[in-house]
């Protein structure tokens, strides 16, 4: 698990491919490393990936085909910047939320525009998670803990202060380009268990039948 708190920038040093997935090498910028062991956790840009090979200054991980295709790792270049978190340990401050590093799919930016000393970011979500994101809950992009402003259909805000927008790579973000989107962890269970019994049918739906049975509403 991670908080969403990025605790360093780093660089894509080297991304080999490999018969479908992929192998990177991470300059780590001022992530200290020394007690990072293989197996390891650390969050890249909101991807969870599981540490191969490490330096002082360097880390190296295996990417899979499924996270190539649903994540922007596959499309990063050669001396990009990233989001880094290191695995939440127990005792540590959660100062974001919690966040599993497994993204559900990529959001696209519609539009960034100052607000006072912030940016307000506008966000397109895919049609099939819009209903996780909710106004004042969170969402992690790009593997940083942010509350959504405001939500209308698919397309969301978030508003981004300047120590944020300083210490992480949020200010590179231009119109168009594809954002890791993993939404609250909470909203995708709670769906899951309004299903019940019912949880079992790939068919199962959340409806208003659903939910006024359930009481949940009421007509």
């Amino acid at each position: 698990m991670f908080t969403g708190i990025v605790q360093a920038v780093g660089t894509i040093a080297r991304l080999d491919r490999r018969d479908g997935d992929a192998r990177v090498d991470i300059a780590a910028g001022t992530l200290l490393l020394a007690d990072t062991t293989l197996g390891d956790s650390i969050a890249v840009n909101g991807v969870c990936l599981t540490v191969v090979g490490c330096t002082d200054a360097t880390f190296t991980a295996d990417v899979s085909g499924e996270t190539l295709t649903r994540t922007s790792l596959g499309s990063l270049r050669i001396g990009a910047r990233v989001n880094l978190e290191k695995a939440l340990a127990v005792g540590d401050r959660l100062g974001g939320h919690l966040v599993s590093g497994h993204v559900d799919g990529l959001a696209t930016l519609r539009a960034r525009e100052a607000d006072a000393r912030s940016v307000r970011f506008r966000l397109a979500a895919p049609t099939a998670l819009a209903k996780y994101i909710a106004t004042k809950g969170s969402v992690c992009l790009d593997g940083v803990s942010l509350t959504v402003n405001t939500v209308a259909g698919a397309e969301f805000d978030v508003n981004i202060v300047p120590h944020t927008l300083a210490v992480t790579t949020l200010n590179d973000w231009q119109v168009g380009d594809a954002i890791n989107l993993e939404v609250d962890v909470i909203a995708r269970y709670l769906e899951r268990l309004m299903l019940g019994d019912n949880s079992a049918d790939k068919k199962a739906r959340v409806t208003e039948e659903m939910l006024l049975r359930a009481g949940f509403i009421r007509r």
